[in-house]
């Protein structure tokens, strides 16, 4: 697995989703945990809700998700609706946006800009999903002396070392696995268990759960192949100084 960088020297994370069938929690879970473990500002910013017949849904949604971050509602056509998002824009801020294809990122870059920085590209009608407009990162310096940083849309998000930032997405889950009656608690058919009975009674939907448990098994199965990739470079790269050492020794004066 290759671990490759997003960004670096933020102070904001734009997470950019749709008020429309692109919406999706557990992948707003993911982009959450990645963005919290980062330590920075996180907003999430719902984009197209000129489309939707009830936008504030999806931002009921979000706080559902988590109520630690700002949730923006725009339409990124309309620079009237983006006073919230331009408020985190201020001098000497370095905000990213990341998120899927097709959500709108680059229009609200172009609308933030006052000009047409980024190239843009339709949905596809039958599942309202994007192609890819945005190939490569591209910063770009705001009016109010911000600069803006478009990512481009991430077909594949992985968690390696994201630890942190899984505990404060699902910091719920974590507060009901404190009720269990065993410590090791696996959260299946033990007596006791906090948050199946939580399940059971509807205080914690099972789909969040669930993807609770596969982001921790993902995150604990890169960490180790990242570490025991690390290993064994360090172990290659021993045996090559050892190996340089006997052929100095041997080698003739």
């Amino acid at each position: 697995m290759e671990v490759q960088l997003i960004a670096a020297n933020v102070d904001t994370i734009f997470v950019v989703t749709s008020c429309n069938e692109e919406f999706n929690d557990s992948r707003l879970e993911r982009y959450l945990a990645l963005a919290s473990d980062s330590g920075v500002k996180v907003v999430v910013v719902l984009t197209k809700k000129d489309l939707a017949d009830d936008p504030d849904a999806y931002a009921d949604r979000v706080r559902t998700i988590t109520s630690n971050v700002a949730v923006e509602l725009v339409n990124a056509l309309d620079v009237s609706t983006l006073d919230g998002t331009r408020a985190w824009c201020q001098t000497g801020q370095t905000v990213a946006l990341v998120g899927s294809s097709g959500v709108g990122k680059s229009t609200l870059v172009n609308t933030l800009a006052g000009r047409e920085v980024q190239l843009t590209g339709s949905i596809r009608e039958d599942d309202a999903h994007g192609r890819h407009t945005t190939t490569s990162r591209s910063l770009h310096l705001l009016e109010e002396g911000a600069l803006l940083l478009d990512v481009p849309g991430l077909r594949e998000l992985g968690m390696v070392d994201l630890e942190r930032g899984v505990a404060e997405v699902f910091n719920d889950v974590e507060a009901l696995a404190l009720r269990c009656r065993f410590a090791d608690c696996a959260h299946q058919a033990e007596p006791g268990c906090g948050v199946r009975a939580a399940i059971d009674s509807g205080e914690l939907d099972e789909r969040r759960f669930r993807n609770y448990e596969k982001m921790l098994r993902e995150e604990a199965r890169n960490t180790a192949t990242i570490a025991e990739r690390h290993q064994q470079s360090r172990r290659f790269g021993k045996r090559v100084r050892q190996a340089m050492k006997e052929r100095q020794r041997f080698r003739p004066s």
